[in-house]
């Protein structure tokens, strides 16, 4: 009777333990490594425009977050071929993201959901070094996805960037969700679930710069990749920002204008 007690105790003791852990336990935000040079900083006056004034930079990316749909409106990153490793890194916790003011949503709004928490920059594209890994599971860098398309044509998408990258050398991408109103939403913080998802790779400079715009309906697809390109002037009109402001108003136009596949290989 005795030794019943005490393991109906420490039953309950565990019970406790794991839904204390699972809904209060945050660890401690990622810091980065002395010493640590960032590999992948990104020039500030590249930067997309943001509708929401809240610019965060991290080491190895930075975005613009949206409060209203507790995500991120961009997540803009370099991608290099040296940045393109395979360590093999331990997935750490998703985490709020200490450098949004009115904290990014909780990871645990995606719990049950029945979507991905769909990285923006991908992880994979940072394995360079722990830190630079760790970075990207601030959920100010994550996104509802269904795991088919997660999983398949984003991914593949992903995969065409590492392509590139390796091709090219020096990619600057901007991607996330479109936010906007009426989106369906997740958990107690109403994460808003986008319809559409965009991507746009830039390479070159203002000598030769080529730039390519995804937008692509959140759901899987066996298209290829090149039915899914558009002008970047459609991705702008449906978010609302301004993604190359800093090119001179003739060459922004005519890039943003019209699709080049030119150069491209897919």
């Amino acid at each position: 009777m005795r030794k019943r007690t005490v393991y109906t105790i420490l039953l309950i003791s565990c019970i406790i333990g794991f839904w204390v852990f699972e809904n209060f336990y945050t660890p401690a935000t990622y810091s980065v490594p002395k010493g640590e040079d960032p590999r992948a900083k990104i020039a500030s006056h590249i930067l997309p425009s943001s509708t929401t004034g809240v610019i965060v930079e991290h080491t190895n990316y930075s975005l613009s977050y949206n409060e209203t749909y507790e995500q991120a409106e961009w997540v803009a990153y370099a991608l290099k071929k040296n940045h393109l490793t395979n360590d093999d890194r331990k997935r750490p916790y998703f985490i709020e993201d200490p450098k949004v003011r009115t904290k990014s949503a909780d990871w645990r709004n995606y719990r049950g959901s029945g979507y991905d928490r769909g990285h923006l920059c991908p992880a994979g594209d940072r394995r360079f070094s722990e830190y630079a890994y760790k970075e990207t599971f601030y959920t100010s860098n994550i996104s509802p996805q269904n795991n088919d398309f997660n999983a398949g044509i984003w991914n593949r998408l992903e995969q065409k960037v590492r392509y590139w990258a390796k091709k090219y050398d020096n990619l600057f991408v901007i991607t996330a969700g479109v936010l906007e109103k009426g989106l369906s939403t997740i958990g107690d913080e109403d994460v808003a679930v986008p319809e559409y998802y965009y991507k746009i790779v830039f390479v070159g400079n203002l000598d030769n710069p080529r730039m390519l715009g995804f937008l692509m309906p959140h759901k899987e697809s066996t298209a290829p990749l090149q039915n899914f390109v558009v002008p970047i002037d459609e991705i702008e009109h449906m978010t609302g920002i301004d993604f190359f402001g800093y090119l001179p108003d003739s060459l922004e136009k005519k890039l943003e204008s019209t699709v080049n596949l030119k150069g491209w290989v897919f």
